[in-house]
């Protein structure tokens, strides 16, 4: 589940595969750790983002966003939103992330047309987060900002193309008569590739499919690590590990992998660490993180990445090219992408190293039941459903509350257009409605479940998946599926993995992988180190190409 922009404060939570035991403070009010049989949660504590006052008599501040004139030869189009923070550093936009305490007011509505010169309005009226909080904020200083997301390949608050205003002080004062004003005048860059480096090589590659299906140029973006001594030794051919980050993460991190002292390009140059080629794959689309399969809304990325991207890495750099020679890794997004490629595509790649997979079976959605709870917000007993919890089981944040996020960031005040993490989830597994936009499982403001669909998201079921083809799948993944999750999951990622692993230990024929769990450890544990992992690709790899298999 980190790396878009806005999502930052997710990087405090959430570590790169592998990794270990995560440290948390205490907070009041604990809850159980949650197993598929527990008692519905206890109520959650609100958790105001911002110091917010008793509503008066004076009327709320409001908002004029303006786009400068000379910015853009005719109106713009997109999302936009207006962020309200107590704090001058970062801007405004940048503390954008989880609906924790402290988190900046976010509004946003939708801005089609606005031409250069023109003014929106935001006000009481626009969807906002936390809900009617523009009434309620407090006087004195604060700093706001004006963003307008307008790319529609890359929805990043920082994407090439987008508007923003300048970090601008203000001083809130119930007795002010008048508009807060801001103006649109700074455009992001067109996008650059990074430098390639001695061993990081980064693509930007056309995708004739994912062209096809949006009708625009589309490409994949990717980094490629070599191995020490690629070219010194130019008849060498190597296997292909693939590395999926966590939600939203980018290609780019490559960079940060392989830099200078770095623990991994220790590792990586390392005499005894086995020499392959190692891709990162995007975690970035048109709809949030695409999580790299084949969907009804992000596009054909399964057969784009299988067809398109891996082949060409592989004659550009001296790949193998067999199934036999690809393993795939990862954790969180990227646990769950990494294992649902080995299922969907069984022979194409050799083996997955997954850990803390985002659900791998809907009747643990983290804890909603989707075929059988009536709502995504509430359990059962009417009380809130937690989405976030500290290893002690303290609940952090409800489901209600960071979908009202995503629902200020999305267009058409949406969760399923915010590109966030319950948004690309929605985008990955559910159908295109006839808006040509996500069909919401549930209702943004009430949290109802759609019943009608429910078959669509069963094709991204991965347990249910594999016990329905177990017969046609199970030959083609003997000992090919590894899996590590925490105990204390700070998402409730583990109730989905016992799921899965109460099927595999009986399924015919055998699975022989390891599924493996961590007493107490929350989100991103993992029982295996970077060495240890390599040395077992290593294995599966020259063991799949003995001829006696």
């Amino acid at each position: 589940m980190t790396a878009l922009r806005w999502l930052w404060p997710l990087a405090l939570l959430v570590c790169p595969f592998p990794a270990g035991p995560q440290a948390a403070d205490p907070l009041p009010t604990p809850i159980p750790n949650s197993t598929p049989e527990a008692e519905p949660l206890g109520p959650i504590a609100p958790l105001p983002a911002v110091p917010v006052a008793e509503p008066t008599e004076a009327a709320a501040p409001w908002f004029e966003v303006s786009l400068a004139r000379g910015l853009l030869d005719g109106p713009a189009n997109g999302r936009l939103l207006v962020i309200v923070s107590r704090r001058a550093r970062p801007e405004p936009r940048d503390a954008i992330g989880l609906p924790l305490p402290g988190a900046p007011l976010v509004l946003g509505v939708d801005a089609d047309g606005l031409a250069p010169g023109g003014v929106v309005t935001v006000d009481s009226s626009a969807e906002a987060f936390p809900e009617n909080g523009l009434d309620r904020l407090p006087a004195g200083d604060s700093t706001a900002q004006a963003v307008l997301l307008r790319n529609p390949d890359l929805l990043l608050l920082d994407a090439p193309g987008n508007l923003s205003s300048p970090p601008t002080p203000i001083r809130l004062d119930p007795a002010r008569d008048g508009p807060i004003r801001l103006e649109l005048s700074r455009i992001e860059p067109p996008e650059e590739l990074p430098p390639d480096s001695d061993l990081v090589r980064f693509l930007k590659l056309p995708s004739t499919l994912l062209s096809d299906f949006h009708g625009r140029p589309m490409f994949l973006r990717a980094a490629v690590v070599l191995p020490r001594d690629f070219d010194r030794e130019p008849d060498r051919r190597y296997p292909l590990r693939v590395h999926i980050g966590g939600f939203g993460a980018r290609y780019t991190a490559a960079r940060r992998r392989m830099a200078e002292g770095s623990p991994f390009r220790e590792l990586w140059l390392a005499d005894d660490t086995p020499r392959f080629l190692m891709l990162f794959l995007d975690g970035a689309g048109p709809l949030g993180d695409p999580y790299q399969v084949n969907s009804a809304n992000h596009g054909p990325f399964g057969d784009a990445i299988t067809t398109e991207l891996i082949p060409f890495v592989e004659r550009t750099y001296r790949g193998i090219g067999e199934g036999h020679a690809r393993v795939l890794d990862g954790g969180s997004t990227g646990g769950w992408v990494a294992l649902a490629l080995q299922v969907f595509y069984p022979e194409f790649f050799n083996g997955c190293w997954s850990s803390c997979p985002d659900s791998v079976d809907f009747r643990s959605f983290q804890l909603v039941n989707i075929y059988e709870d009536a709502n995504a917000y509430r359990s059962p007993d009417g009380s809130p459903r937690a989405a976030f919890r500290r290893e002690d089981g303290t609940a952090v944040y409800s489901m209600r509350d960071e979908c009202q996020l995503e629902n200020v960031l999305g267009r058409g005040d949406s969760w399923t257009m915010s590109g966030g993490q319950w948004g690309s989830w929605n985008a990955t597994y559910g159908p295109r409605g006839p808006d040509g936009r996500p069909v919401p499982l549930w209702d943004p403001k009430t949290g109802a479940i759609d019943r009608s669909v429910l078959d669509h998201w069963k094709r991204y079921d991965l347990r249910r998946v594999l016990e329905e083809n177990w017969a046609s799948l199970g030959p083609k993944l003997r000992g090919k599926l590894r899996i590590w999750v925490g105990e204390a999951d700070n998402f409730f990622l583990e109730d989905a993995v016992h799921r899965l692993d109460a099927f595999l230990q009986t399924a015919d024929p055998p699975f022989e992988g390891l599924i493996a769990y961590g007493e107490g450890e929350g989100h991103c544990w993992s029982g295996i180190s970077e060495a240890e992992m390599m040395r077992q690709m290593a294995e599966a790899v020259a063991s799949a190409a003995r001829p006696d298999r």
